[in-house]
């Protein structure tokens, strides 16, 4: 069965390129763009992964990510922050609120795909552990 995508991102550019090159490595993927309607899409499309802007209207990608990590049903959900603010500074506040990894804009196709293997990977392996240990 595919792994679904969750993307929370405003531009509907970069959601539609992002939706593309995901759907071409055979993930499923799901959209939104705010805040509020990601929150809900995490919970009743039970995605695999969210990739989640940083600049969103109403509420930003650190407060989504603040309470994705606080819910039970999403606490474990990996979380690839994707954003123009490319500081260290950004970077550092998206690890602090629980983002599992943090690509700055623009990136390339290829890039977010790697990144987005590379958290499904280590999220299997977690899952696995859990079961044996």
């Amino acid at each position: 069965m595919a792994k679904k995508i969750l993307i929370i991102e405003d531009d509907p550019a970069i959601s539609r390129l992002v939706d593309y090159s995901l759907k071409h490595e055979g993930y499923e993927v799901a959209t939104a763009s705010n805040g509020l309607e990601g929150i809900r899409k995490a919970h009743y499309e039970t995605p695999d992964l969210v990739i989640l802007d940083v600049m969103l209207p109403g509420m930003d990608g650190f407060e989504i990510c603040h309470r994705l990590r606080s819910d039970a049903a999403t606490e474990k959900l990996p979380i690839l922050m994707f954003s123009a603010k490319a500081q260290e500074i950004d970077k550092a506040t998206g690890i602090k609120v629980g983002a599992d990894d943090y690509l700055p804009k623009p990136a390339a196709p290829a890039e977010i795909i790697n990144r987005v293997g590379k958290l499904l990977a280590k999220q299997s392996n977690l899952q696995v552990d859990e079961k044996s240990g």
